[in-house]
């Protein structure tokens, strides 16, 4: 084991050595962020899961879609808050700092989305989010409906449900597990 702490309350260090590819992964990270993702870090005790969670996370935050990387980023870090997520409210939080170039954005989003000067089409994408988290079980064709009303095609209805989907399971991951967000994300695009 290193002499780093590790990113979770559970005892369970990264593989070592990681596989290669695991590693040029890491690698990348470092190049591309100055660090890498905890969360990563804490799914390297099983390659398998680890592979399972970024091959996820990538198709559904940075494929091809007609919901943008922002947006995406936006629904991550409401679906955060209602959960109280520390995880991913530091770490998309800076996202949503980066992919808008503003700093009160991040905030606002962190702290009661509904203050944040956001679109007629990124209002009706959080309420859904919200409604989906809050009572998945109440989401009725007038939910969907309404996002179709602001321009969202019925492929993108289906993105944003699997994007929100993916948070309420990580962040129960990261908050049942102590997961930690990595220092560098607080000072980020501020």
């Amino acid at each position: 084991m290193t002499d780093r702490p590790l990113p979770t309350a559970l005892n369970l260090p990264m593989a070592d050595p990681l596989p290669e590819d695991t590693q040029r992964y890491f690698d990348v990270c470092q190049e591309k962020l100055g660090m890498v993702p905890n969360v990563l870090q804490a799914y390297a005790f099983d390659i398998n899961k680890l592979n399972a969670f970024t091959a996820l996370y990538n198709e559904l935050m940075l494929a091809e879609s007609g919901v943008t990387k922002l947006e995406r980023e936006l629904i991550a870090v409401v679906v955060s808050s209602i959960n109280k997520c520390f995880y991913c409210l530091t770490a998309h939080g800076q996202a949503v700092r980066e992919l808008s170039g503003d700093p009160m954005l991040g905030e606002m989003m962190v702290m009661n989305w509904r203050v944040a000067d956001l679109s007629a089409r990124q209002r009706a994408m959080l309420n859904f989010a919200e409604k989906v988290t809050k009572s998945s079980a109440e989401i009725a064709e007038y939910d969907r409906e309404a996002l179709r009303d602001v321009g969202f095609s019925d492929r993108d209805i289906w993105d944003i449900t699997n994007v929100i989907g993916f948070f309420n399971m990580t962040n129960r991951v990261a908050s049942a597990t102590d997961m930690r967000p990595n220092d560098e994300y607080h000072a980020r695009n501020r």
